[in-house]
């Protein structure tokens, strides 16, 4: 499965060749270095570890420098990636020529935090009556384990913390790859907040 590391740039639209409006994510591919190959002989499968931005050498540890080979410089994110789509060596750089022949993209990042809210966000839910004196406006209502079976059922939909989860958005279409700055333009929207960092893929479903 081909896959990179990159950032969301933000929102904005393009017009097809028709003159219809498409809202896209401007995607920015980083430069993917290999830091590290694992063979199913040694590890148990086959992968690649990729890494992107350099790190300031005060910043790193002996320990976290230790995976890294010489000739690399410490990188602060890495991710790996099974199966991957390449023959590719330790010390290569990947980048956006990867998805030079696909056509749909999975997109998995860190979802915006939205803190402690109530049910009628977080789950969508109508609420009570919002006339004068109802005294029933966002609560989530009666929960039933004050009878049989006497207790909440796990699972249940309650007020709690929303967001900031890993989020995974599938079936991406590819509207534009702009090798001059680097980007890719998908439809729709993807997770996380701008400038966060993406884990892109080749589809699984397409």
């Amino acid at each position: 499965m081909k896959g990179l590391m990159a950032r969301k740039v933000g929102m904005t639209q393009v017009f097809d060749e028709s003159g219809n409006l498409t809202p896209v994510t401007v995607i920015r591919v980083e430069p993917n270095t290999v830091i590290a190959m694992k063979t199913k002989e040694k590890h148990g499968y086959d992968a690649v570890v990729l890494g992107v931005d350099d790190m300031k050498p005060s910043k790193v540890t002996k320990p976290y420098k230790g995976q890294f080979p010489e000739t690399i410089s410490p990188k602060r994110h890495l991710k790996e990636f099974r199966d991957f789509g390449r023959d590719v060596a330790v010390g290569d750089v990947v980048g956006l020529e990867l998805f030079d022949d696909t056509r749909f993209l999975d997109v998995t990042a860190i979802s915006k935090g939205k803190g402690f809210q109530g049910v009628m966000k977080r789950w969508g839910f109508h609420g009570g009556p919002a006339g004068h004196g109802s005294k029933f406006h966002r609560e989530p209502g009666g929960t039933g384990h004050s009878t049989t079976p006497g207790h909440l059922f796990k699972g249940t939909k309650l007020p709690g913390r929303m967001g900031n989860k890993r989020v995974t958005v599938q079936n991406l279409k590819i509207v534009q790859i702009d090798s001059n700055l680097k980007v890719i333009l998908v439809r729709g929207a993807v997770p996380g907040n701008k400038d966060s960092m993406l884990i892109v893929k080749s589809a699984v479903k397409k």
